[in-house]
């Protein structure tokens, strides 16, 4: 009689097979079979969306699954994501406005080649005692208290293997989602096109500038994530350890409309329009191309993750929202930290209804909150001083309250979990609303906002709240401290958000930049508060932090006509 496996995961892509990894690191004993489609090994230069990673999934590569010291050998090292906004002259990259890092950053990350990580990725869960099979193609899953049935098609015939857990890791074939059907739309229609050149792009070799090029040390460019922006899109440059480089179009299909892209040749005539000199640089002949992908309409919602009956999604297999900040990997280390959890502690004999509840409603409250930094925001790329704020708003949140919970194993911990999320007037309700105002009012702002700038450089170190947030990252907490230093971090948000309102509605209407400010009903179409007792004076610090990225001169602001 076959034996039941303690979990099946259908899918050996980058979800499943970390997943897959942390598990056995947690638990050596437990029996995992993955079971993958393709019949042979992954190709070594494979191209998928997902190779550009940011502080929360590096740290749960590098700490959580123990992989530092690949990665540091064999992938290449991220100096940060990097954005050159619209210029008048689009031929000279010196000329542009460049937002990204001079120096190193004190958090890492990683440019990942995706095929050779994920075989890496195979080859090592393989060693700690997981089961791999190849061309194993997951037909149905029929669910019993007693153990799953996972019914597949191999070498030809259909079989049969049962486990106590059945984790959906398909990607978009979306097996469960399908089967259950809690399919979800995301409304935010935005499309993707992707190939790869060989050989390195370097961008300091883009202009004959040589002050330009000396003004970051050599190769710093070169390993950023590289966004070139204009209104509705985004070219991404990114370098792989393989020594090749990706290149991807993102653009809003109302303004970029998918079929103007959808081929290399179509793509190419596109960037030459719009990125003149980047087809330059990165549009070789058709036949030297390593591959091309398309995708339509990539972002996607999920209406359930997590079961108590030992059943679940991850990755793509869930929910996926937008690359821009490259929080795909975010998305699957927070996925599977919650879902090996459950799986740990309900192999244990815990009963695991409590935190599946709870796992759920947060991860999908998360993907709401995040959805308003993206939701119409295409129209805003072309807009240089509102991207520039919002680039900086979106990054302090970020490092200030979901890394921050990561790297301190908050998103596990009940009692701070019951703190932000599950209390009426918690912090992680009034994080989400906090956002959305901000979210809200970089579009209301647009209408009159309408400069275009150049020469222009700014880091996020140039702000202190900027460098305080990152170098919190990896700083260990209690729960109780992390508590603390969560609230210490939303009062400094709410600060900063009532700073950058006053700096926007004295330009837009001529208020006072001293104005009592509720951060939480900021607005330029709704009345705001500015006397009761929550409405903020200014704070002398992040004032100084805000102006640094105010690019008009303070005595030039004038109200709208």
């Amino acid at each position: 009689m076959q034996k039941q496996y303690d979990v099946i995961i259908a899918g050996g892509g980058l979800a499943g097979l970390t997943l897959s990894i942390q598990l056995k690191k947690a638990n050596p004993d437990l029996s995992i079979l993955i079971m993958e489609y393709r019949d042979t090994i992954a190709p070594t230069a494979a191209h998928k969306v997902g190779e550009s990673t940011v502080e929360l999934a590096t740290h749960y590569f590098r700490e959580v699954l123990g992989l530092k010291n690949y990665l540091e050998e064999f992938e290449l090292p991220k100096h940060g994501l990097r954005f050159f906004f619209k210029s008048e002259n689009k031929s000279d990259i010196s000329n542009r406005v460049e937002l990204g890092p001079r120096l190193k950053l004190p958090t890492p990350s990683h440019q990942l080649d995706r095929g050779t990580f994920e075989n890496y990725l195979e080859k090592h869960t393989k060693e700690l005692g997981t089961e791999f099979m190849l061309g194993a193609r997951v037909k149905d899953v029929v669910f019993s208290p007693e153990g799953h049935s996972v019914i597949f098609n191999h070498n030809g015939e259909e079989k049969i293997l049962t486990a106590r857990w059945v984790v959906d890791a398909t990607s978009r074939f979306s097996l469960l989602k399908r089967k259950l059907k809690f399919e979800k739309e995301a409304p935010h229609n935005v499309n993707a096109v992707w190939y790869r050149v060989k050989g390195v792009v370097d961008i300091d070799e883009w202009s004959d500038n040589k002050e330009w090029q000396s003004f970051l040390a050599p190769k710093l460019r070169y390993l950023s994530t590289v966004h070139f922006m204009d209104k509705g899109y985004w070219l991404w440059v990114i370098p792989l350890g393989s020594k090749n480089t990706s290149i991807g179009i993102v653009a809003d299909e109302d303004i970029h409309p998918f079929n103007t892209i959808n081929t290399y040749e179509k793509a190419v005539e596109w960037i030459k329009k719009h990125e003149p000199l980047a087809a330059t640089k990165v549009c070789p002949p058709k036949e030297d191309l390593m591959d091309f992908r398309i995708l339509k309409h990539f972002a996607h919602n999920s209406g359930r993750i997590y079961s108590s009956e030992r059943w679940a999604v991850t990755g793509e297999a869930g929910a996926f929202l937008d690359p821009f900040y490259s929080p795909g990997s975010d998305f699957i280390a927070l996925n599977n930290t919650w879902l090996s959890d459950l799986i740990l502690r309900d192999v244990a004999g815990e009963d695991i209804a409590m935190r599946t509840e709870i796992y759920e409603r947060t991860h999908l409250s998360w993907f709401d909150s995040w959805l308003p930094i993206y939701q119409d925001k295409y129209k805003l790329m072309g807009n240089t001083q509102i991207m520039v704020v919002k680039i900086f708003w979106d990054w302090a949140i970020y490092w200030s309250v979901p890394c921050l919970l990561f790297t301190n194993k908050g998103f596990t911990d009940l009692k701070v979990l019951k703190e932000l999320f599950m209390s009426e007037n918690g912090i992680g309700i009034k994080f989400q609303e906090l956002n959305k105002r901000m979210q809200d009012l970089f579009l209301q702002w647009q209408p009159h906002e309408h400069a275009t700038f150049s020469n222009r450089y700014i880091d996020p170190f140039d702000l202190q709240y900027m460098r305080d947030f990152q170098e919190g990252i990896e700083v260990q907490h209690g729960t109780k401290k992390l508590l603390e230093q969560i609230n210490l971090n939303m009062k400094r948000l709410e600060n900063i958000a009532a700073e950058i309102f006053r700096h926007v509605s004295h330009q837009v209407k001529g208020t006072p930049f001293n104005m009592p400010v509720n951060p939480y009903t900021i607005s330029l179409t709704e009345e705001v508060d500015t006397t009761s007792d929550k409405a903020l004076m200014p704070d002398p610090a992040v004032t100084k932090d805000v102006e640094t990225m105010w690019f008009y001169e303070k005595a030039t602001h004038k109200a709208a006509v």
